[in-house]
């Protein structure tokens, strides 16, 4: 999170939750652009749905989380940076979702079938294609599916294969900047600019913001210290400490006196 309000864009994942989150109609289109399926009606759930149920609390939290009233559910996430655990990440959302959707002790016939869709501004497979669908297959029999009715979607904005729609094109196009070409990205470019003018979101994106950057500080002043700690073990000298944590002098016979 390093842009101004002003610089957002859909491919932003600020915006990209609040607004497919505030429009129900957008994200049901979108949701059937991508999948190239009809769906009757979505219902949202709460934005940036948390899911945390491990011991230690280390959870999720979802970009977009709906569901469709018939037992099926969709978590949509923008991927504006290149990220290589997406695969790996997939298979933690899924197993994430799975938890929380199934009370313990209940029966696993009460999972609901599944759709994990990663947006990609740049290839996640280096293959060239503009969707990549995986679902779980009998490796000797390929033909032969496990039918556990999970699938994950990887869409590929600078995907070069003539494998999808002119309007899903459109979209991908509208992702890398290349402008609006029919109605469906004029929609989003026009919820965009009413983002933009929003002021509450504006307010609460600052917030995030400072907050991200207090993390970031607290999370070098943490990693300085570690360091100047370790190296008071080794015995090093405080000169040595100071070139290694860049640090001065003052800083290292603090916390040195604190060990004390």
């Amino acid at each position: 999170m390093n842009k101004k309000y002003e610089e957002l864009n859909f491919v932003d994942d600020f915006f990209f939750c609040k607004i497919l989150m505030k429009n129900k109609q957008l994200c049901k289109e979108l949701l059937e652009l991508i999948l190239q399926i009809k769906i009757v009606e979505i219902i949202f759930t709460i934005e940036q749905k948390p899911i945390e149920i491990t011991s230690d609390g280390k959870g999720i939290r979802l970009d977009v989380y709906v569901e469709d009233g018939l037992k099926t559910v969709y978590d949509i996430e923008m991927q504006s940076t290149v990220r290589k655990n997406l695969p790996k990440r997939s298979r933690y959302y899924q197993g994430m979702i799975d938890l929380n959707l199934i009370e313990r002790g209940a029966d696993y016939k009460e999972l609901k079938k599944s759709f994990i869709i990663f947006i990609c501004i740049s290839d996640p497979f280096g293959k060239g294609l503009h969707v990549y669908t995986f679902e779980n297959q009998c490796k000797e029999l390929p033909g032969l599916y496990l039918g556990d009715e999970t699938t994950k979607v990887f869409i590929n904005a600078s995907g070069t294969a003539n494998d999808i729609s002119d309007e899903m094109r459109d979209f991908l196009d509208y992702l890398q900047g290349k402008g609006i070409k029919n109605e469906f990205t004029r929609q989003i470019d026009e919820e965009v600019n009413k983002a933009r003018a929003h002021e509450e979101w504006r307010v609460e994106y600052m917030s995030l913001f400072l907050r991200d950057q207090e993390m970031r500080e607290e999370g070098r002043e943490n990693h300085k210290r570690s360091v100047v700690i370790n190296m008071l073990k080794e015995h090093e000298t405080i000169e040595k400490i100071c070139r290694y944590a860049e640090c001065d002098e003052a800083y290292v016979k603090k916390i040195q006196e604190e060990i004390l």
